[in-house]
């Protein structure tokens, strides 16, 4: 499947910061020590629904993640799935009367859109459920025949991963047994299945049902559980020990646990990531945004409706990739301010030594800030410091620009700057992916 045009990412004069995360599994930060192919694997959508400002908030963490990678001098082997064939999905459709095919190539397109109008990278192998059945039957096989999978010996003879199978199980999460079932029941899965070992069992392979899309198995037809299907996609591209798998928090359990250890199980590697990354939830003026409130703020209709991109995205970094956020009209109109702000400053530099100084160590600023596990408020700071100094220095010339006169990204971006200005728009675009 194909994703969407890679951005242009300009190289950043400097020097880079080597890169820290906090690691879920390990609950601290650590250094990301790639080779120089730096490996990682972010969960896609289920395209029933297109991008919130939820689902934003995680492609932008991993695409600052992909960006301070490339600045430190890594390619990046990046693969996100596609989860098309899903429940939430047959539901959607069937309660819209459209094919449930139909809906998801709608919505994989405006994700696209989403995408690309955030200027976010795009992976490199962009793979749907539909796309990996094959793997996932092969995988699957291994589990049955190593003894950590299980067949249900009943009506639909559906296959269950034995959690027991690796002796690590629940070292991603570190969640206690209560926890564990308290979100596996909340989070699509089926604690009271009968004939389940046990009630935390997950699913692997769905056996095949009426009016249910199924694929042949040497098992019996049916279709991909969730998990396994990032499992599979991951290590048949990555291998296992890649470094980075993400997303939202929401996913730590099951959905990561899970998949780690059918990854473990299936190969015999004690660890199938070395770090678990998780960006926090966004909420709506104080509530979880979420699919059932219908409290969700949409990219594509923020775009529509004239937001400029930059301005979202500066939004999003307004707080901590791992904090609990808020949007609101107000976070969004102190975003588009300091956009304007930012532009006016860069419209304003001139070339002069000072200024040039002054820029090489605000980008410095910005580089420790993001190496030090995305600490995008700390970097957003360090740029209002140097705005607010140059358009208080201009003021006190009386050489202030305009506000409306400062270019905007369509009248060429960078390339309208010169001196400073130019050289922190080039690195707000490189490092941040905001266009002065």
């Amino acid at each position: 499947m194909h994703s969407w045009p890679i951005p242009s990412v300009p190289f950043v004069a400097g020097a880079p910061v080597p890169l820290t995360l906090h690691d879920t599994a390990d609950a601290a930060p650590k250094p990301v020590s790639p080779g120089p192919v730096a490996t990682m694997y972010v969960c896609g959508i289920t395209p029933y629904d297109a991008t919130h400002l939820g689902h934003a908030a995680t492609y932008l963490t991993f695409d600052l993640i992909h960006r301070v990678l490339v600045d430190n001098g890594h390619e990046v082997h990046y693969v996100q799935n596609i989860t098309d064939v899903d429940d939430p999905l047959f539901e959607r459709a069937e309660r819209d009367g459209v094919d449930w095919r139909e809906l998801g190539t709608s919505q994989i397109d405006l994700f696209r859109s989403d995408m690309e109008n955030l200027s976010v990278i795009p992976p490199r192998d962009y793979v749907g459920a539909i796309e990996s059945v094959d793997e996932v039957v092969e995988m699957v096989g291994t589990l049955l025949e190593s003894g950590a999978a299980y067949q249900l010996d009943d009506e639909f003879a559906d296959i269950y991963f034995d959690r027991t199978a690796t002796a690590t199980f629940g070292y991603e999460s570190n969640y206690d047994e209560a926890t564990m079932a308290e979100l596996f029941a909340e989070r699509g899965g089926d604690p009271d299945r009968e004939g389940k070992r046990d009630p935390v069992d997950a699913l692997l392979w769905r056996a095949e049902r009426e009016d249910e899309p199924a694929w042949d198995a040497p098992f019996g037809r049916g279709r991909p559980g969730w998990h396994i299907e990032c499992s599979a996609i991951a290590i048949n591209r990555l291998g296992v020990g890649f470094d980075i798998q993400g997303g939202g928090s929401d996913l730590v359990f099951p959905h990561h646990e899970f998949s780690a250890a059918h990854a473990e199980a299936a190969t015999g590697c004690p660890r199938m990531a070395g770090h678990y990354v998780h960006s926090g939830m966004i909420a709506l003026d104080g509530v979880k945004m979420s699919k059932s409130l219908g409290n969700l703020v949409f990219v594509s209709k923020l775009v529509a409706a004239g937001i400029d991109p930059s301005a979202i995205r500066l939004g999003v970094f307004a707080g901590h990739y791992r904090s609990d956020r808020d949007w609101s009209d107000e976070v969004l109109a102190a975003a588009e301010e300091r956009l304007a702000r930012w532009r006016r400053a860069a419209a304003t530099a001139t070339g002069a030594a000072a200024a040039g100084a002054d820029a090489a160590s605000v980008i410095a600023a910005v580089r420790d800030a993001l190496s030090d596990d995305l600490d995008t408020p700390r970097a957003l700071a360090a740029v209002d410091a140097w705005a607010d100094a140059v358009l208080a220095d201009a003021t006190a010339a009386g050489t202030d620009a305009d506000a409306a006169s400062a270019p905007t990204p369509s009248e060429g971006g960078a390339s309208e700057f010169t001196g400073a200005g130019a050289d922190i728009a080039t690195a707000l675009d490189g490092l941040l992916g905001v266009k002065l």
